[in-house]
């Protein structure tokens, strides 16, 4: 009911949007210099005109910390967590990593083991800004953006007359034999114009238990080319293409009970993406666009004897064409409308055969300034997909500039994220252990293969058919604070989602072995709730000097609605580990969902003198503990021994630009060199590292 009602209240707030076209002067413009954003309207803001939370890590961000990987740059900033569940990847708002949708320039990247897309896979060198939308964006992006949306953004240079060529190559080396060589060559000549970005990373790996056999994360390395031309027909039309390709080849050991298991991996990736764009008037904007991408990986590993221990491979395929167009009516009112289909395959070692999905869509968002301090956006999704049905993702937000120095914001929306092909199609029985995982549609085939292995059936199989896809209802409510004449400045937002039909693994059956059958199904209702405050400040130290002061915070609790009334009800128990007397739980010894720290914090200090060249930063990353996993027994969070503890990660980086041409840079991560190597495998202790960098230009 309550769903329906944020449902039914964002729809008739879009049509009644849709009639109050107003009649008056231009207030979106703004000077050139101020931030602009993309992702959270699909088209270019003003950061300032913004209703909902966005962050913005811009270019001279990321080269003053010096990070390599995209996972680097998103661990030191406010309420985003590095989670590792198959692979690094980002928390938002208490999500897991699948319900953060990760775009570059826009468009979808693929590949995702058990949910997780690996962040480490994306090189910053060439990355102009990174937009990070916190709540639900189904109404612009659909599934898999239910927590939110990360928008790396690369830069092109963009034809306008002339000629202009610039290259610049850096080298970085440090602890561990971690080698990086990145090289951007951007060219522009009148109406034409191409970048070229190639990256060379490569790790000796590390290993923080070096009494057994394997290291904790092995040798590899990967190589990036991405390429942009575009050229302008007019000032009206522009033509661009645009591709990306990945290659990674990684080295694995470990111990399996008492065997020695060696072997290679192989990650693969690339996408292409032509974009058509042509202004009509003044007023409407048409653009076209086709995204076409695969991955796939490759592993195979062996017994010391030679004998295969597993083989295994994935192949993801995804296409698809899009167009969207602007229509401005007047200064205060912009529509934007499009739509597109999504064809989607997978190959599987462990699918019984190619699964398919389909998807057609369509979206519009409406922009409304009824005065000069109210700025409104509503907007709606639908998506009809071949397997799961059609889905509504409506979204209204607004901001009010109370006074020149504050303003305030909120939004409502409602997000949904669809059964993936694992949960619907995984067919996989491990030999070793016993036990077997079938997808909902696969179950009833699988569960007949093993009818005469089934000692007994812990639930109706018939529940597990047609899974939903999981949804969120998510309300916002923020406040900026910028005081006129003051380098201080203060964003506070609080947050709430409510998450319907999560999608769970269940036993769905007991083998005669002691080992059980799992499939999928919707169960838990989930809410997240908290609060986030960042603060920033710039003291100016000399005529060409300044110190820069940010600090951010999250307050953040992430709980299942049946547990917390079961507790109300007195009906949670556990055992007291020192007595052995079983005791009723109360609500404040629940914890909430593993994996969720109810504190996190970040402080970062800049110091920038342009006049002699020099820059430094001292950046702390707090995380406070969080569970790992239930130890007593009663499945929920609610011990201290079942809880990581919580740390602080400090980083360093100087830089010193060395006449026209050179700039050498050295910084050192993890300081004090903590690891946990029991809980935080990707930890890997202090590293030192050291980079030279070069840049040739000419203009013409």
């Amino acid at each position: 009911m309550y769903k329906t009602k944020i449902v039914a209240f964002l729809t008739l707030a879009i049509g009644q949007t849709f009639m109050a076209l107003a009649q008056t002067t231009d207030s979106l413009k703004t000077n050139d210099l101020e931030q602009v954003v993309v992702t959270a309207t699909r088209s270019e803001r003003p950061l300032s005109t913004i209703n909902m939370p966005v962050t913005v890590i811009n270019q001279k961000q990321i080269k003053a910390i010096g990070s390599l990987r995209l996972n680097d740059v998103l661990a030191e900033q406010t309420g985003l967590a590095i989670v590792n569940d198959h692979g690094q990847g980002i928390q938002i708002q208490g999500f897991n990593p699948d319900y953060t949708l990760i775009l570059v320039d826009g468009e979808p990247l693929i590949g995702r083991t058990a949910g997780t897309l690996e962040l480490s896979r994306l090189a910053v060198g060439n990355i102009k800004q990174i937009e990070i939308i916190k709540g639900p964006s189904s109404s612009l992006y659909g599934s898999e953006a239910l927590a939110g949306v990360v928008n790396i953004i690369t830069s092109p240079l963009t034809p306008d007359g002339g000629t202009k060529f610039n290259t610049d190559v850096s080298l970085r080396y440090g602890t561990n034999r971690t080698a990086d060589l990145s090289s951007n060559l951007n060219f522009r000549r009148n109406k034409f114009s191409a970048t070229v970005f190639g990256n060379h990373f490569r790790t000796g790996g590390y290993d923080l238990t070096p009494d057994i056999f394997g290291p904790t994360v092995g040798a590899f390395q990967n190589n990036t080319l991405q390429t942009r031309l575009s050229y302008a027909f007019s000032k009206s039309t522009k033509l661009s293409l645009s591709g990306r390709y990945f290659v990674e080849n990684q080295n694995q050991a470990f111990l399996a009970g008492t065997s020695q298991i060696t072997g290679v991996g192989k990650v693969n990736d690339w996408n292409l993406n032509p974009v058509l764009s042509h202004h009509f008037s003044e007023k409407f904007r048409l653009q076209a666009r086709l995204y076409a991408t695969r991955y796939r990986t490759d592993s195979r590993l062996n017994y010391e004897n030679g004998n295969v221990y597993d083989e295994t491979f994935f192949v993801q395929n995804f296409t698809r064409p899009e167009f969207q167009a602007e229509y401005y009516f007047n200064a205060r009112n912009t529509l934007t409308v499009g739509g597109g289909h999504i064809s989607e395959s997978v190959e599987a070692t462990r699918y019984t055969d190619k699964k398919r999905f389909q998807t057609n869509y369509a979206f519009a968002q409406y922009e409304w300034q009824p005065t000069s301090r109210w700025n409104i956006t509503a907007g709606s999704r639908f998506d009809a997909h071949s397997v799961y049905g059609s889905q509504l993702s409506p979204k209204l937000a607004a901001q009010w500039q109370a006074t020149k120095s504050l303003a305030v914001r909120g939004s409502a929306g409602v997000g949904f994220k669809a059964p993936d092909f694992r949960q619907l199609y995984l067919n996989f029985t491990n030999a070793v252990a016993g036990y077997s995982v079938f997808g909902s549609e696969e179950l009833p085939n699988g569960l007949a293969r093993l009818n005469d292995q089934v000692s007994e059936l812990l639930m109706n199989p018939a529940l597990f058919g047609n899974i939903r896809p999981e949804s969120s209802t998510a309300v916002n409510l923020g406040v900026k604070w910028k005081p006129e004449s003051s380098r201080f400045s203060a964003n506070l937002n609080v947050f709430r989602n409510d998450i319907n039909d999560l999608i769970e693994t269940q036993a769905v059956a007991r083998l005669k072995n002691g080992q059980n059958v799992f499939s999928y199904l919707n169960l838990n209702q989930v809410f997240t709730q908290g609060a986030e405050i960042e603060l920033n400040y710039s003291k100016p130290i000399t005529q060409n000097s300044k110190l820069i002061f940010s600090a951010g915070y999250q307050y953040l609790e992430v709980k299942d609605k049946a547990i917390v009334q079961q507790l109300k009800d007195g009906n949670l128990f556990r055992r007291n580990p020192e007595t052995l007397v079983t005791e009723r739980l109360k609500s404040s010894d629940y914890g909430g969902l593993f994996g969720r720290s109810r504190h996190m914090a970040n402080a970062k200090l800049f110091y920038e003198n342009d006049k002699k060249g020099i820059s430094a930063t001292l950046r702390a990353i707090y995380r406070g503990r969080y569970g790992f996993g239930d130890r007593n027994g009663n499945l929920i969070l609610d011990a201290p021994n079942e809880y990581v503890r919580g740390y602080v990660l400090w980083n360093a980086s100087a830089s010193k630009q060395m006449g026209k041409y050179f700039d050498l840079q050295a910084g050192v991560d993890n300081l004090f060199n903590y690891t946990d190597n029991q809980f935080i495998p990707s930890l890997a202790g202090r590293l030192a590292w050291v980079r030279v960098a070069v840049s040739l230009g000419k203009k013409g």
